[in-house]
């Protein structure tokens, strides 16, 4: 798998913001700590879903009203610039990047205290686009990991978006969280349905909506009432 792959299976602009939202309301609902999932509908005038391991792996997707620019890191990957004697970006990477949406390459978020930008996956769509795309020709590594089942510039730390979020979510709780998470609930905030108390204690009896209205108005996510 490599992001061209990923590209031909992520949803909707409109839908990638429902799915990152939504699993930024089920990480802070499950743990108050440093999210792995987050989204900000303030992000310089513009709203980012982002995703951070903790270990140097991370990706954000930020949403303009020019489309949506999606930069993937995976630190061990063989496409890291660190990997380039003179940390340049993996060839082909940014072919073919809109004018649009390339000032994100710039972004500080994104670039090391050198302003060297931080990426081994770079996905784009305009507003009016029919599809994602991904840099003209490139020439990956071969795969990693064991079966070699694991993408070479780490595209499928974006597999939680894709159409099977809800068992993926579930699967991801149990691993990373180790808890057993009731899949009716991720269903209903994947969805987007308003949330009450009786939802958010399926997932953390000790939690109020309440408690998550500062969150949830960052967010953007929908309450009862």
């Amino acid at each position: 798998m490599t992001a061209y792959d990923i590209a031909a299976r992520l949803p909707t602009i409109d839908r990638l913001r429902q799915r990152g939202k939504a699993l930024a309301v089920l990480d802070r609902i499950i743990d108050r700590g440093e999210p792995y999932y987050g989204y900000t509908s303030r992000w310089g005038g513009n709203e980012a879903a982002l995703m951070s391991n903790g270990s140097g792996d991370e990706w954000a997707a930020v949403f303009t009203a020019d489309g949506a620019f999606i930069r993937v890191f995976d630190h061990e990957s063989a496409m890291s610039p660190y990997g380039d004697p003179d940390h340049e970006l993996w060839p082909g990477l940014l072919d073919g990047l809109p004018p649009a949406l390339r000032p994100w390459v710039e972004e500080p978020a994104f670039c090391d205290e050198t302003d060297q930008f931080l990426a081994t996956a770079v996905l784009w769509r305009l507003a009016d686009d029919d599809r994602w795309h991904v840099g003209d020709g490139i020439d990956f590594p071969p795969p990693r990991g064991p079966s070699g089942a694991d993408a070479p510039d780490g595209s499928d730390l974006l597999d939680i978006l894709l159409d099977d979020i809800v068992d993926r979510y579930v699967a991801f709780a149990e691993d990373y969280y180790e808890m057993a998470v009731d899949r009716a609930t991720v269903a209903h905030v994947v969805a987007h349905r308003p949330l009450t108390d009786a939802v958010v204690r399926t997932l953390n009896p000790r939690l109020t909506v309440a408690e998550l209205r500062d969150d949830l108005a960052l967010i953007g996510y929908p309450v009862r009432g």
